[in-house]
């Protein structure tokens, strides 16, 4: 009987241990289950917040990008604007030049020491040429004296290059030219001249009272050219030009 009962005991008590096992298992299973509960609502949050926020983000960056258009936009409109305004200004010049070509201001008399009658009669005349190719015509001939070499002599004189275009107009300027004559071309010393070569060899034959057109050749004329101006075209170095010249009269003999 005891070892029967010892062996139900055992029995017993092992039953007993499963049921406990079990129980325990039973037990624990709700707390497993309330664990991965909250990760799964946990993880089922944060995966919702991201969501928003990348939501929002690409919210901000619409937004963006839209206020970056109207930017644009009310930039081109400001070009576009300023553009019209231009235009029509132009178009408001441009009738108001139609509305006055009736009234265009009188074209400004230039001075010269030939007109039309002289450049006629100058057709039909033969040129003089001196040794150094220095070639000239006579507009008038004087009745004074020949400027002696080192004296002062009071010139008009007007200057064209070789397409008849003005280039200096001392009758424009209202006041005579004292000029020292020398002979530069003579001596080859052409440091010396005054004006240029081919004007100042010129002016050694003529006499007071007299007015000539010289035709001079670039080796004769400005070594270094004169730079266009307003009112004056370029001559370029050692280019032909043409001076028409009056000898007014020599201080001290006229």
């Amino acid at each position: 009987w005891q070892a029967h009962a010892r062996e139900r005991g055992g029995n017993l008590g092992s039953r007993a241990s499963t049921r406990a096992r079990t129980m325990r298992g039973v037990a624990v299973a709700p707390t497993r289950c309330a664990t991965r509960a909250r990760g799964d609502a946990t993880r089922g949050m944060a995966t919702r917040a991201g969501r928003a926020t990348r939501r929002g983000r690409a919210m901000a960056r619409t937004g963006d990008d839209e206020a970056a258009n109207a930017k644009a936009s009310a930039s081109a409109g400001k070009k576009c604007a300023a553009i019209v305004a231009g235009c029509a200004m132009a178009l408001a010049m441009a009738s108001a030049r139609v509305a006055v070509a009736d009234s265009l201001p009188d074209e400004v008399d230039v001075k010269v020491l030939c007109d039309a009658a002289c450049e006629k009669r100058l057709e039909s005349q033969e040129f003089k040429t001196t040794k150094s190719g220095l070639r000239y015509k006579e507009i008038k001939e004087g009745d004074g004296m020949e400027p002696p070499v080192g004296f002062q002599v009071v010139v008009d004189y007007i200057a064209m290059d070789e397409k008849g275009r003005i280039f200096d107009n001392s009758l424009a300027k209202g006041k005579p030219n004292d000029i020292r004559v020398v002979d530069c071309v003579g001596s080859g010393d052409f440091d010396s001249c005054t004006v240029i070569p081919g004007m100042d060899e010129g002016l050694l034959t003529m006499k007071s009272g007299g007015v000539r057109r010289l035709y001079i050749p670039g080796e004769l004329s400005f070594p270094k050219g004169l730079a266009s101006a307003p009112g004056r075209p370029k001559v370029p170095p050692f280019s032909p030009v043409v001076f028409d010249v009056n000898l007014l009269y020599i201080p001290g003999f006229d």
